[in-house]
């Protein structure tokens, strides 16, 4: 929240125009009241009509954004949601139960719609119908992306018909120690001790050392310091991450549920902290992560074939990448991949490796889960101040400029750089530019997702979670008797606003009438929380 400074008490007009051009703008003054009341400051406008009547609003609805220097409001918000989820799922006495909608008449329609796509796609490719192909798949994205919308999860079959990678063998390595397997049973639950105990684990995971590091966090020396295996580490940390987890749930026989946040250290290296749901040794925990690897079978990418002004060429005729000097296509994904005869990185933890036992209902509990999601509201350039040391900056720009030419999958336009096709290539590709949040200098090299929540964590979305909090909040002012408005949300049809409708309010404008709306809000919750019944409704479940 922005700091509030003492009120001005000179007299305006006797004020010199200097003096004035220092004085804060209106809008500056709405944002900051915004803030102080807990309002959205970024609202995105949208235009939503009433079939039933005609009636057409532009509203103002919030950002949902989760970083503090963007929206405090937003980010606050979602952060205690995360809170609320991470407490609901972690102690649980009994399995949680989320059973899956029936498909509806929509989404039916859309699937046969995409068969009918997927079908003419491949026709057309077949008949070399290029133009055809380009609109075509056009409309499989505008498919896939309506799917999503209608609440379809679950992968989508691809429409392009690709040769299946080469096996590989599935023996653990020599160097790496054996671990028991049992058969994981459906049970997430941890069990019970004397009757009333029912602990839970704490555990915190961190990739190994590159080098040595000061006391800022950047390498005693830069140039002896392993960039090139950080970044990969970085970005096959959740593969690595995920692969954990499946050794763990073999070795204690259980579908191990979790929630976890992935954070940098001061290092600027990804490591995970997780609430997991029943009590497992620390021994079997150093184990596992003593145990775990990720073996990475991509093509050899240590040193770039162009680079600068000398980029492959895409060929139009025969549709790929060509080299610049010869014209020669480019060597395909699956030929690149298919003679490999070792992994081009293999990605491991560090043996620092921490668990603690904690019980439900404690004050460490809630400790904890308070520090899983201390930094969800920061950026990683904002958790790891680069800014307060030159030495630390200088590494962060080395660790950068090493992701920038690291890929960061199957289809990354890196690949280009080292003479191999990437699949997924069409005439958009950029070569050695890929829009892949690991290569962005804000989020250097660690995954896009912030949160890690197992699929049985509370059987609930996080979604469901915010709908919970609101239900609860509007079942305590009906309590009160206090009726909040409800909406068919059947019969309105939301739209973006059209670039230059006159009717959109200033941003001035609407974050007044929020603010308005949220005061009036807040009056009627006091008074909710004022009834005897009913006064036990924390503060926090807007």
């Amino acid at each position: 929240m922005t700091d509030l400074v003492p009120a001005v008490t000179s007299d305006v007009a006797a004020m010199t125009s200097a003096e004035r051009a220092r004085l804060p703008l209106t809008l500056d003054v709405v944002k900051a009241a915004a803030e102080q009341h807990g309002v959205c400051v970024r609202p995105v406008l949208r235009e939503v009509v009433d079939l039933d009547s005609g009636e057409v609003r532009i509203v103002g609805v919030r950002c949902n954004s989760t970083r503090t220097s963007r929206c405090p409001a937003c980010a606050d918000r979602n952060r205690r949601s995360r809170m609320a989820q991470c407490r609901e799922g972690w102690h649980l006495a009994t399995e949680p139960v989320a059973e899956r909608h029936a498909p509806t008449a929509d989404q039916v329609a859309l699937i046969t719609y995409r068969a009918d796509l997927t079908a003419e796609y491949r026709r057309a490719k077949h008949e070399d119908a290029h133009d055809q192909v380009d609109d075509l798949r056009e409309a499989l994205r505008e498919a896939d992306a309506d799917i999503r919308a209608e609440g379809v999860r679950g992968g989508l079959p691809a429409v392009e018909r690709t040769a299946k990678p080469p096996a590989r063998s599935t023996r653990r390595r020599q160097d790496s120690p054996n671990l028991p397997r049992r058969a994981v049973s459906k049970r997430t639950v941890g069990r019970e001790f004397a009757g009333r105990y029912r602990p839970s684990t704490f555990i915190t995971l961190t990739l190994d050392t590159y080098g040595k590091v000061g006391p800022t966090g950047a390498p005693v020396d830069p140039d002896t310091y392993d960039y090139r295996r950080a970044a990969r580490d970085a970005v096959h940390f959740a593969s690595l991450v995920d692969r954990w987890w499946q050794n763990l749930r073999r070795v204690v026989g259980f579908d191990v549920q979790y929630f976890g946040t992935v954070e940098p250290q001061r290092r600027v290296t990804p490591h995970a902290h997780f609430a997991v749901r029943g009590s497992i040794p620390h021994r079997i925990v150093r184990q596992v992560t003593a145990a775990t690897y990720l073996q990475v079978w991509w093509p050899p990418h240590d040193h770039p074939v162009y680079g600068g002004d000398r980029l492959p060429v895409w060929n139009a005729d025969a549709r790929t990448f060509t080299d610049p000097d010869t014209g020669k296509a480019l060597t395909t994904w699956a030929d690149a991949v298919a003679d490999l005869d070792k992994p081009a990185h293999l990605a491991t933890f560090g043996p620092q490796v921490h668990s603690k036992g904690i019980l439900g209902g404690t004050e460490e509990a809630g400790r904890h889960v308070g520090y899983l999601t201390k930094y969800l509201t920061k950026s990683i350039t904002e958790v790891v101040d680069a800014d307060s040391s030159p030495r630390l900056a200088d590494h962060a720009d080395r660790l950068a400029a090493e992701l920038a030419v690291t890929p960061c999958s199957q289809r990354c336009a890196v690949w280009l750089l080292y003479g191999v096709q990437p699949q997924g290539t069409t005439s958009r590709t950029t070569p050695g530019h890929c829009k892949g949040k690991a290569h962005r200098r804000d989020t250097l090299g660690l995954p896009g997702r912030r949160v890690l929540v197992s699929r049985r964590w509370s059987g609930k979305t996080l979604a469901e979670h915010k709908a919970d909090r609101t239900a609860f909040v509007r079942e305590a002012l009906a309590a009160a008797g206090i009726e909040t408005p409800t909406t068919d949300t059947a019969r309105l049809r939301w739209a973006p606003v059209r670039p230059g409708d006159p009717h959109v309010p200033s941003r001035t404008e609407l974050l007044l009438h929020m603010i308005a709306q949220r005061l009036a809000w807040k009056a009627d919750y006091e008074r909710a929380r004022a009834v005897p019944d009913v006064s036990a409704v924390p503060p926090a479940a807007a």
